[in-house]
């Protein structure tokens, strides 16, 4: 419990996430002692030290997920999502409630418009239902639209809904029943605390859990520039299948699919097509990684000349860390204790794709 605790301090405290958290308990060992250096580690990065959750805070926490009727699983425990846990941003905690064991199984995720067709709609329940029967989990973000369709075709079979705010808030307000049914029968996945509502920038989070839970993304009905368009990016940047149903190019809610079936994406028109691309893939029951928290050897700490070197080579644009690392010369195990001393100190954010920018 002192070590679940720890952890929930370290990723609910400012300027933590899941890269830096990795990084932090990779390096430290664990969680008290990783909180125990931020404040030396802020200071080297040319900042103040960033505001820590207290243990009460997250006491409190913990006693709201209980009453919920909901659980916690860690990042490095028995039970965390194996494929989720493959991703270097993986979150470093989920709070769950229902059957986690739909997790073991294999999994498509399902994502489209939130303005869907009413014939999207209809593909997409038959098709969740039909992927159901053929023992596949159905993903989803618990949406209008497409999400909502596949929720409900793959209900009775096994689908897991990943929401952007707390375990305990609905949205959209008219899916109240829509999520106690996947709660009920399916499972509910959260990565933010109990009564967080949604804001735009925790979607893009929930749209990488989705991606990250699933052997493959379907994409059933977007435009161009869409949130669905995000998932599929983040299932191709994990190396997962994505797949796509072609649509009317008159439907400008039919372009994002047709777009990435012309980039290369598997065009679905049945539940067989699915199968096929998911068929090569693992279908057996998956099995739980290890991730090694143990202590690493600590990188020397950067010579003042090393960490000018770096953060000179920052600016608005993200930047790969492996160019900085070409640019600066200097060995990638320095490279990232100045981007974690940057980080930590409020300097620095991280984006997808391991880039990195100045804040």
């Amino acid at each position: 419990m002192a070590d679940q605790i720890a952890r929930l301090r370290l990723i609910r405290s400012d300027n933590i996430g899941p890269v830096t958290y990795f990084q932090l308990l990779a390096r430290f060992g664990s969680a008290d002692a990783a909180l125990a250096a931020i404040p030396d580690l802020a200071a080297r990065g040319g900042g103040r030290a960033p505001r820590l959750a207290s243990k009460a805070q997250v006491e409190r926490e913990m006693e709201e997920v209980a009453r919920l009727g909901a659980d916690y699983i860690f990042l490095g425990t028995p039970g965390y999502p194996a494929l989720l846990a493959e991703l270097e941003t993986a979150p470093p905690a989920l709070i769950v409630r229902g059957h986690r064991h739909l997790f073991e199984r294999q999994a498509a995720a399902m994502v489209g418009a939130r303005n869907a067709s009413a014939a999207a709609c209809r593909f997409a329940r038959m098709l969740a239902q039909a992927l159901g029967e053929a023992g596949v989990v159905v993903i989803s973000g618990l949406a209008r639209g497409i999400d909502s369709a596949a929720h409900d075709g793959a209900l009775a079979t096994g689908t897991v809904g990943v929401i952007a705010g707390g375990i305990d808030v609905v949205y959209p307000p008219e899916n109240e029943a829509r999520q106690a049914a996947v709660a009920e029968q399916g499972l509910l996945v959260a990565e933010q605390p109990p009564g967080t509502e949604p804001r735009a920038r925790h979607f893009p989070y929930r749209n990488r859990i989705i991606a990250g839970l699933a052997h493959g993304t379907i994409v059933v009905e977007a435009a161009p520039k869409s949130g669905s368009l995000i998932t599929a990016r983040c299932a191709t940047e994990f190396g997962r299948e994505v797949m796509a149903v072609p649509g009317s190019p008159l439907d400008p809610r039919a372009q994002g699919c047709n777009l990435l079936i012309r980039e290369g994406a598997t065009l679905v028109q049945s539940a067989d097509d699915v199968l096929e691309a998911l068929r090569p893939l693992h279908l057996g029951p998956i099995a739980q990684p290890g991730r090694d928290f143990g202590v690493q050897p600590a990188p020397a700490d950067a010579e003042e000349a090393e960490r000018r070197g770096v953060t000179d080579l920052l600016g608005p644009v993200p930047v790969p860390v492996d160019e900085l690392v070409r640019q600066s010369g200097l060995a990638p195990a320095t490279v990232q204790t100045v981007l974690l001393e940057l980080e930590l100190a409020g300097r620095l954010e991280r984006h997808a794709g391991g880039r990195v920018s100045l804040a």
